[in-house]
This record gives C-alpha cells, structure tokens and sequence, in this order.
C-alpha cells in the first residue's frame, strides 16, 4: 500500500503539503528554517515519515487558497476543515481535531443563545470561505453574512460596522472579546469544525495510508500529545464522531 501511495504523489521523493497559514491553533509558529510549526505541520511530517520520504510545506493565507490550490495539483495531501463544497476538490480523509464555532455579540444584544441569531434583518461578520462561512452559507434562513478577508478583518468589520454578530472559533472569539470591552459569546455552537487532512481525486492509496495514519494518531493519543505539545490545550479537541 505504501508503495502504491508514493507512485501517487506528484514527485515520489516528496510528500507536498498545502498548509492553511490562517489557523493559528494548527499553526502556531514558524521554525528557524521558514517551515511552519504546529500540529498540522507535525501530522503531516509524520505522515511523510511513513511513507520514508521527506515532506515540503505549500503555504497558503487562507483555507480556500489551499482548496484552490488542489484544483490547480499543487500538493499531495492539504490540512484543512471538512466542508461539502470543498469535498468537490478534496477526498477527505476522517478529522483529527474539532473546534467549535459560535457567536460574539455586544453586551446589549438580546441574542441569548446561537439560535437566535439566524433571524431577519440580522447581519453576521464572517471571515470569507472559512469552514463556518461555508456551513453558515448552507444553513441560515434569514440572517445575512457579511464576508471580510481572515478572521481579523472580520473582527475589523464586526467593529466598524457595527453588525449584530461576529461568527468564528471560539477560541479565537475569546481572544477577540478581550480585546473589545462590551461584548460576551453566546453559549453553545452552532457547529463543530472538523480540521481534516485530505488528498486530491483519484488518489485512492495515498487516501488509505492517510486515513489509517490518522486512525492511529486518534486513538494512540499522538493527536493529543501535539495539542499538548503546541500549547493549544482547551481551544482544540480531538475530533470525536458527533
């Protein structure tokens, strides 16, 4: 199987792997070499460890660049949240780790839980083509979203303009209340993003050492060893089956 893995890859001497820069609970840092550091730069070195080839980073600033990206054949495997648009790109293999998104809303709000949101005239900041944009996208009835480039130019628009709620992580929604006096986060999620790692089509061997990789990084606690080992304790999860 592993033999038939690498006559997949798009150079069998090197895994190439498309890197979303934009998380900053999967990537926490950059080496002294100009590598990124986190866990999913650590789960993707080890996957090329088992393969015994050596691994190279293709970063990119955004989740949907690094979607764009496998259209275009730049990587072998990408580091990115499960989404059904995506999946029209991306064989995805079964998520490592889970974050829950929510709501940040001012103080004066009368949204008491996540449910109260999706109501009309409602509009939500949004950091564009995130996982819980394309969730939210699909599922809202009535609220309007309103996009920004990443999360801190959605925190930026959320400001500004003043909108009823800013979607997002929560932990990075707990960091942006912080630093915006006046606002609290609504209890609950209104989904829970599964962070995935996933080969282009027609890769079918490559998918199956990566899908028992991840199998065995769930269970043998390795997948909780880098959440420990990156400082991201309480903010990431291992990925669960709910």
């Amino acid at each position: 199987m592993t033999k038939d893995a690498i006559a997949e890859l798009l150079d069998p001497t090197v895994l190439q792997v498309g890197i979303n820069l934009g998380n900053i609970l999967l990537v926490t840092g950059k080496k002294a070499n100009g590598d990124p550091e986190g866990i999913a730069p650590d789960m993707a070195a080890a996957i090329a460890d088992k393969l015994g080839i050596k691994v190279k980073f293709n970063t990119f600033a955004t989740p949907g660049e690094v979607a764009d990206a496998a259209e275009r054949g730049e990587w072998d495997i990408g580091l990115i949240a499960i989404e059904p648009k995506r999946a029209e790109v991306i064989d995805f293999c079964n998520a490592y780790v889970q974050i829950e998104a929510t709501y940040l809303v001012p103080d004066a709000s009368p949204f008491q839980k996540v449910e109260d949101v999706d109501a009309p005239g409602v509009k939500i900041a949004v950091s564009e083509r995130a996982a819980y944009d394309l969730y939210l996208t699909r599922t809202l009835k009535h609220a309007e979203l309103v996009r920004a480039q990443g999360l801190p130019g959605a925190f930026e628009l959320f400001k500004r303009e003043k909108l009823d709620a800013l979607a997002g992580l929560v932990p990075a929604l707990r960091d942006n209340a912080k630093d915006m006096p006046g606002t609290r986060l609504l209890p609950g999620r209104y989904t829970a993003v599964k962070q995935a790692i996933g080969t282009r089509h027609g890769k079918p061997a490559l998918k199956a050492v990566v899908q028992a990789f991840i199998a065995d990084a769930v269970s043998s606690g390795f997948v909780q060893s880098l959440i420990d080992k990156h400082g991201v304790t309480g903010k990431l999860a291992v990925a669960s089956d709910d």
